[in-house]
């Protein structure tokens, strides 16, 4: 009789991670504790155990290891009693820093800015996200080369392309340079595929608004709520949504605005994936208006905004028309007007207050608008239907006449001008 083996669970066990940070002072707002306690989310996200966390102040940090040789030899006893096999630091590493670290330890470790730069490698879903994740880790890699890249050597290089002499080092770095060309050559196609997008949408004449906002505030559950329907993932956990995406959603006055939810912002979001990421971060720049959302829940919500306002500034978007909704108001740690004076109370989870907020970005748009009354022949009433759809006019049907009225953006209003040029009817 053969003997039934139970299965054997393959699954790899999670890295254990200890956090690692040290307090300057510099940073207004964000003590090494909160700070650390993000990381640690961050840490989760990648699927790695958190199994220990240390914070130290410091005039600086330390240029060999960060934390400095004692602190460092501290944490083999912390590595005995934890067991952890990585080890995160809550800033960005320097190559040395890393080095020194890892030479102490016998660990991997690794930095804040590569912890973001994993997640977004492990949500990316579209050709378009995965191209800026690897511009970003290359552009992060080049520095910290360690002989990392010399499979690449088979689809370039050749006759010609190396010096004699030229060290395995130099090899690496030219192989991941021209890796990085090829990298942005494809992303600025992304670009220019974007603005043909935004181009094609500013034809139809309809406004365009961006979520922005502060990473798990809640950006992608709002737009599912406004649309009506689970058109994004939503999940309670840092960068769930990385591919930005956008939607129609009429308003309650019958204006149709397409609402774009961006990538999540954080705190120490590294420079490389601001870079990589501006083809799809352009969308904000290129916007009508900016909805922003805030988790008035988090006790961190004011430093969030600071943190979204700092992006904004270097997209060039921090001076657009803004509406503020301070999201998940029913769990709120503060009230609407704390986070802003004009910040509109609002659940995306229930739906509360979704209500004045469609009102509220209905009249935003509207008021960057061109108003609109003219009077149009019969014979034009195919042409003014399917320019009505669009949203933000009102059609009356007089007896002589079709009257126009509402507020219209630049295009909309230039085609009604346009029928009205075109029409051979005597216009009352």
């Amino acid at each position: 009789m053969t003997k039934k083996l139970a299965p054997i669970d393959l699954t790899p066990a999670p890295e254990r991670a200890f956090l690692i940070a040290v307090d300057t002072g510099s940073d207004a707002g964000w003590p090494a504790e909160d700070s650390l306690q993000e990381l640690a989310s961050l840490a989760r996200t990648a699927g790695a155990e958190v199994v220990g966390a240390e914070w130290q102040q410091r005039r600086h940090p330390d240029p060999d290891t960060y934390i400095g040789a004692g602190k460092a030899n501290e944490l083999l006893a912390a590595k005995v009693e934890t067991g952890f096999t990585v080890l995160i630091a809550d800033d960005e590493l320097s190559p040395t820093q890393q080095r020194g670290l890892e030479e102490v330890l016998g660990v991997k470790v690794i930095d804040r800015s590569r912890l973001i730069l994993d997640i977004f490698a492990l949500h990316a879903r579209t050709r378009e996200g995965r191209l800026q994740v690897e511009l970003a880790q290359l552009e992060y890699q080049l520095p910290r080369l360690t002989k990392l890249w010399t499979h690449l050597s088979r689809t370039g290089g050749g006759i010609g392309t190396r010096g004699p002499g030229e060290s395995q080092l130099e090899t690496d770095r030219r192989l991941i340079r021209d890796r990085i060309s090829v990298m942005k050559a494809r992303v600025d196609q992304v670009r220019r595929s974007r603005e043909t997008g935004a181009k094609s949408r500013t034809t139809r004449g309809e406004p365009t608004v961006a979520i922005v906002g502060y990473t798990n505030a809640g950006k992608s559950t709002l737009l599912n709520s406004l649309v009506g329907s689970s058109v994004v993932l939503a999940e309670d956990r840092l960068f769930a949504t990385l591919d930005p995406t956008s939607r129609r959603v009429r308003l309650p006055g019958g204006l149709h605005a397409i609402v774009t939810d961006t990538v999540g912002f954080i705190h120490k979001l590294p420079h490389q994936l601001v870079d990589a990421f501006r083809a799809t971060l352009e969308e904000v720049a290129r916007a009508d208006l900016l909805l922003e959302v805030v988790d008035a829940s988090d006790h961190h919500a004011l430093e969030h905004r600071a943190t979204v306002q700092a992006v904004l500034d270097e997209l060039g978007a921090a001076e657009k028309p803004r509406i503020i909704a301070a999201n998940k108001i029913d769990a709120a740690q503060m009230h609407a007007r704390h986070i802003d004076p004009a910040a509109l109370g609002v659940s995306a989870a229930t739906g509360l207050g979704l209500g004045p907020l469609r009102s509220a970005l209905e009249e935003a748009l509207q008021s960057q608008g061109t108003p609109v009354d003219l009077r149009l022949p019969y014979t034009a009433v195919g042409e003014v239907e399917a320019l009505r759809a669009r949203g933000g006019i009102q059609v009356a049907y007089d007896d002589d006449a079709l009257h126009v009225t509402g507020f219209a953006t630049a295009e909309l209003a230039s085609e009604l001008k346009r029928l009205k040029r075109n029409s051979t009817a005597k216009l009352l």
